[in-house]
């Protein structure tokens, strides 16, 4: 078993009219989450403009705590009650990074995902350090870079890079054009 954090990615899509009570349905199922060992956050990430699939993230200390709550009698209750909400469903396990940015074969080109993460921590990273530079300024650079690397690591791992890669996904996932009519019939 994994020692590593390891994230499970799920895909739903809203069954149609079910919107409210979907979004209620995933509330409930990250609540429920919250009650396992191991469990390290989770988060919801809307449809981009014209689609209906969003994305569920559980993350769990490792691979073994995840299987303990992925198995569990309240998580079968739970996936049981909202199974008319949604359509297609599908799940994978991702590490590190790769989860802000999709399935494998699916992912932006590393630079991109790059510009992403940094667009997410620049304004982060200077606001914190207009705000509370003056305050640490006193410190030592090693317990100074200690204090804003903990405070700021969470807020990018479950705030801000999901966020920036929500903001940038037509840039980050273009869809390819429509082709024209004579290059179809071509």
């Amino acid at each position: 078993m994994s020692t590593s954090p390891v994230t499970l990615m799920v895909a739903r899509r809203v069954a149609k009219g079910r919107y409210e009570e979907l979004m209620a349905w995933l509330r409930e199922g990250e609540q429920l989450a919250t009650d396992f060992p191991g469990y390290l956050g989770s988060g919801v990430l809307a449809p981009p403009p014209n689609d209906d699939e969003f994305q569920i993230i559980f993350r769990f200390a490792d691979e073994q705590t995840l299987h303990a709550w992925e198995f569990s009698a309240s998580r079968s209750a739970w996936l049981s009650r909202g199974s008319d909400l949604f359509a297609d469903p599908s799940e994978h396990r991702v590490r590190g990074i790769d989860g802000w940015f999709g399935a494998a074969g699916a992912r932006p080109p590393r630079w991109k995902q790059a510009v992403a993460i940094w667009l997410a921590f620049f304004p982060v990273s200077l606001l914190f350090n207009f705000v509370l530079g003056p305050l640490l300024s006193e410190l030592n650079l090693g317990p100074r870079v200690l204090v804003s690397t903990m405070a700021l690591t969470p807020l990018m791992v479950y705030w801000f890079i999901p966020l920036s890669t929500h903001l940038l996904a037509n840039w980050l996932h273009p869809t390819p054009a429509p082709r024209k009519a004579t290059e179809a019939a071509a």
